[in-house]
């Protein structure tokens, strides 16, 4: 029996190979974005299989919005086995230079209107007693870029928000998957995803415009598939392929890229500790 799929943000990169692929498989999806009207042909090229369906929905809309979207898309194919939280996008620059209002629309999309999805879907869910929540984060939840603050900081709580739940869920039969993406091709990187904060002076030199030269030298160029990244996130929720026995996994990294930093990263956490480790345990009254 196929699964019914709610994804969010399908006109373009992982949400899109993602409902393809999905729909490929005979399951039904739930496709969504903030304005279908912008992407007429891709609307019909989903809707024209009988699975598919798209459906407007603005994850920083009110949740009483939210709900009514998710009952809406629940009433199509009788439930929602798998929520995809994947719209995101991404601010780049100084820490120092990211306007506050900047950084909080950030918040809003990556990290509030994923709480918003998830909490609309849980009540079916879990009176069946059965869902996946696959939250997309990324390397950047792991390990934090210079000029990536506030984007690393949305996919960090992302990524902590995740982990609780999925400690509180275990016992009700649902599952929560933390999807770690690294550089893969896709409009990530362009200036509408991706927008920068131009460095003020004292930024202007140094590792702060070296990254940003970086990026813009990155994009396009990712050696990352999506429509693989699809095949990947498809089978390790389903527990299928490379996904066997991986059911219980809480964090899927992907790409070589991801693995590398994230593996740096913890090599670095774990030295931090072991450095500290007398500190640590001085502290006691007694």
């Amino acid at each position: 029996m196929g699964k019914t799929w709610l994804i969010t943000g399908c006109s373009a990169g992982f949400g899109l190979s993602l409902t393809r692929f999905i729909l490929a498989q005979g399951h039904n999806v739930i496709a969504t974005s903030r304005n279908p009207s912008k992407t007429p042909d891709l609307v019909k090229e989903i809707t024209s299989n009988p699975n598919g369906q798209w459906l407007s929905l603005d994850v920083t809309s009110p949740k009483e919005k939210i709900e009514t979207v998710i009952q809406e898309a629940e009433r199509e194919f009788g439930g929602i086995d798998v929520l995809v939280n994947n719209a995101g996008y991404s601010v780049l620059g100084a820490a120092e230079d990211i306007p506050e209002d900047k950084a909080k629309a950030q918040f809003e999309v990556n990290f509030w209107g994923m709480i918003r999805t998830t909490q609309a879907v849980f009540p079916q869910m879990r009176s069946r007693k059965s869902g996946t929540i696959v939250n997309i984060s990324s390397i950047a939840g792991l390990d934090a870029l210079p000029t990536c603050a506030i984007y690393a900081a949305s996919k960090f709580a992302l990524e902590a928000w995740s982990e609780s739940l999925s400690r509180e869920i275990d016992s009700l039969g649902l599952r929560v998957l933390i999807v770690e993406p690294g550089a893969f091709r896709t409009n990530f990187l362009t200036k509408d995803a991706a927008p920068k904060i131009p460095p003020s002076e004292a930024y202007r030199t140094g590792v702060v415009q070296t990254i940003l030269d970086r990026f813009d030298t990155m994009n396009g160029a990712q050696i990352g598939d999506p429509d693989k990244a699809a095949k990947t996130i498809f089978e390790v929720v389903l527990g299928t392929g490379v996904g066997e026995g991986k059911t219980n996994m809480l964090r899927l990294p992907l790409g070589p890229d991801c693995y590398a930093r994230a593996t740096d990263s913890n090599k670095r956490r774990r030295e931090n500790l072991e450095a500290m480790q007398e500190i640590a345990i001085s502290t006691n009254l007694k």
